[in-house]
């Protein structure tokens, strides 16, 4: 049991760098439109949705970790499932098809990190892994107020905002060597002698306070405007870095095998290590800018978040795990060493984005691009309504896939609505898309 308590925040870690910003998304209409919506650039955010609602999300992947909670729990040494801690953690909120609890998968990784691997690793054949998984993201939200100068006619203002709220970011560089991966996928037994496979991985996670201070502004456009939403809107912040934790692990994994193409006993070298980093003290900043235009019933935006980010962490401490046998049940030996060097800068990409949408009559188009965490990334979507029906349709792209989407809503009355959406996740080990469902109620501001 030691040993998961060790691990499970790292499980954590890992699996927040598997989760995407869909995966957190309550709101079933938006996640039908391939997850868009949610852009972070700050001039989007001060304008009004075309379509004012609040959203009541239906938490059905709760009710779903509910049936699995004593494979959850790291207390159960027999039937824990730390794959399945892992992609709960990635996307808790929806119903995921295809979830494996106590898989091959899970069982090779709660022997390792338990030290009773089976000395043959074909008794693990049938588990099919990438080579690298390489993830990271934020989530910043903030909570604040614009002050605003006296308004000018039509709405036009400006002024300057204040607000918090927590910057937690993740990433882990999950590598697993091929000819392990080879030997797992084979449908036929393996002779591997005097073999060594490597698996690596590093994954590091911030948590801290934004204290944010900003500049707000929206100008009418010449002429006369179409709608009250029309003009182009200004967002500047200078968010204050509060770090309260750092955390750190590299972990190391060699598999070695004797003449006889078992894993050895007594391995040469230390075959599981474990560098944990941590620091409770760290101050930064990062700056975000954005702009935004409505021009009739088009809709516009870019923005660039954490321009020359930086969060500086002091008195690192270091603690070093080891196992010497992976296939003896021994526990782990811990030991605390000089970190070095004791402080350390850690800087996140710039995330860079753009949006457009069109709306008309029962037709709205939407789409948003972004570069920064995991590359480029692309969401867009569409939604007719007819009647009291809504019929919705989008995709995400994102690490190089593909994923589908779509839904239908339906209007009980004039203010209350429920949305259903279906969409592709690949918040899983493999990486594999599969099936989700999303449920919520939408509770409708009328307009004037």
């Amino acid at each position: 049991m030691r040993a998961r308590i060790i691990l499970l925040p790292l499980f954590i870690l890992i699996a927040f760098g598997l989760a995407s910003a869909q995966s957190f998304n309550g709101d079933a209409r938006k996640m039908a439109m391939g997850g868009t919506g949610y852009s972070e650039n700050i001039a989007s955010k001060m304008i009004e949705d075309q379509r004012p609602y609040t959203t009541i999300t239906l938490p059905l992947g709760l009710i779903q970790m509910a049936q699995d909670k004593d494979r959850l729990d790291p207390r159960n040494k027999d039937i824990f499932d730390p794959v399945l801690t892992m992609e709960y953690a990635a996307n808790p909120i929806h119903y995921t098809f295809g979830r494996d609890p106590g898989g091959l998968r899970s069982r090779l990784v709660n022997n390792i990190i338990n030290g009773d691997l089976s000395r043959d690793l074909n008794s693990y054949r049938g588990i099919e892994l990438g080579n690298n998984l390489k993830s990271e993201g934020l989530t910043s939200p903030t909570w604040g107020k614009t002050f605003r100068f006296p308004r000018k006619p039509e709405g036009a203002f400006q002024g300057f905002y204040i607000g918090a709220g927590p910057y937690f970011s993740a990433m882990t560089d999950l590598n697993i060597d091929k000819g392990l991966t080879d030997v797992l996928a084979s449908r036929t037994s393996v002779s591997i002698p005097n073999r060594n496979f490597f698996i690596s991985d590093r994954s590091v996670g911030q948590l801290a306070m934004a204290i944010t201070g900003g500049y707000r502004a929206r100008f009418n456009l010449p002429g006369k405007m179409a709608s009250r939403r029309d003009g182009i809107y200004v967002g500047v912040n200078y968010n204050y870095l509060y770090g309260f934790r750092y955390m750190d692990s590299a972990i190391d994994v060699q598999l070695s095998t004797g003449a006889d193409g078992l894993i050895t006993v007594l391995p040469m070298t230390t075959p599981l290590t474990i560098n944990y980093y941590e620091s409770n003290s760290g101050r930064g900043f990062a700056l975000d800018f954005g702009v935004g235009a409505v021009i009739d019933r088009w809709e516009f935006g870019f923005g660039a978040n954490g321009v020359a980010n930086r969060i500086d962490w002091h008195d690192r401490t270091l603690r070093n795990y080891r196992l010497q046998s992976l296939v003896n049940g021994a526990d782990f030996i811990d030991q605390w060493l000089p970190a070095t060097p004791s402080d350390l800068t850690e800087k996140l990409p710039v995330q860079y984005t753009g949006n457009a949408g069109y709306h008309k009559g029962a037709y709205t188009f939407i789409a948003e691009a972004a570069h920064g965490f995991q590359g480029a990334s692309f969401r867009g979507g569409a939604e007719y309504k007819l009647g009291r029906m809504e019929f919705r349709g989008g995709a995400r792209y994102g690490l190089d896939r593909w994923h589908p989407s779509g839904g239908i809503g339906f209007d009980f009355c004039k203010k209350i609505s429920l949305d259903v959406a279906a969409f592709g996740t690949t918040t899983n080990m493999e990486r594999q898309l599969r099936p989700s469902l999303a449920l919520s109620l939408r509770i409708n501001r009328v307009v004037n």
